[in-house]
């Protein structure tokens, strides 16, 4: 077993060294064909997982695009899924926490016990959305994810193409290396839709408990898990 993971480990560095500095559409092209059935679009709906999704529509419209429901998001992250479903005639998929886990963890914590430690808002993280992000990548081989390294201080390690322990697959980050002004140029010249509470004041969109709009030149991770310290604030999605 860990020689088949260091094997992995290795082929995700070659593949990281051939398309590391390559346009998010070649890299796209790739990985796209050559996992076909065994690829995936993990949406956050952000910005940059709308570029994506508009990318590989471009590319191969019957590519699956999902994302996280955890039932505490804003409406109008329901309204512009509903939209980018319309535009690009797809049907981004939907997974849910399991009720069960969620009914328990409220009963022994409450239902805001992300505001009481790291720990807790991390345990919330798992059950609301790590457990569903398993059974979203049940025979998956490969996940598309829209990370850049100038979204946080805990990103500047990633790479385009790295291998996830977490998950046992290969990760691909065809937008690694974008700034934020590339990603809404994109955006506007191409119409691809995006959350209005952008307009807002609202760079980096989550549940709606834990994310807020921010002041004009704070970071754009500023207002998520705003209570905690920088070099925590990931949800334990990118590890």
């Amino acid at each position: 077993m860990e020689k088949d993971i260091l094997e992995m480990k290795e082929w995700a560095d070659r593949l990281d060294e051939r398309f590391s500095g390559q346009e998010p559409q070649e890299v796209l092209a790739y990985f796209l064909k050559e996992y076909k059935g065994h690829i995936t679009l993990a949406s956050s709906l952000g910005i940059e997982d709308q570029v994506l999704t508009a990318m590989v529509c471009s590319i191969d419209r019957q590519t699956p695009v999902f994302t996280l429901d955890t039932g505490r998001m804003f409406p109008e992250t329901y309204s512009l899924i509903e939209r980018t479903n319309l535009i690009y005639g797809i049907r981004i998929q939907l997974y849910f926490p399991d009720f069960h886990a969620v009914e328990e963890m409220v009963k022994e914590h409450g239902v805001n016990l992300f505001y009481e430690s790291v720990e807790k808002r991390r345990l919330c993280c798992h059950v609301r959305k790590l457990e569903p992000l398993k059974r979203a990548f049940a025979g998956m081989k490969v996940w598309i994810c829209g990370l850049r390294h100038e979204q946080s201080v805990t990103r500047n390690a990633n790479r385009m193409v790295e291998w996830d322990e977490q998950n046992d697959m290969l990760k691909v980050n065809p937008l690694i290396d974008w700034t934020e002004e590339q990603t809404w140029a994109y955006i506007r010249k191409h119409g691809v839709p995006y959350n209005k509470l952008h307009d807002q004041g609202f760079p980096s969109i989550g549940c709606q408990p834990c994310t807020r709009a921010v002041q004009t030149g704070e970071d754009i991770r500023a207002g998520r898990w705003w209570w905690e310290s920088p070099e925590h604030k990931e949800c334990g999605l990118h590890g």
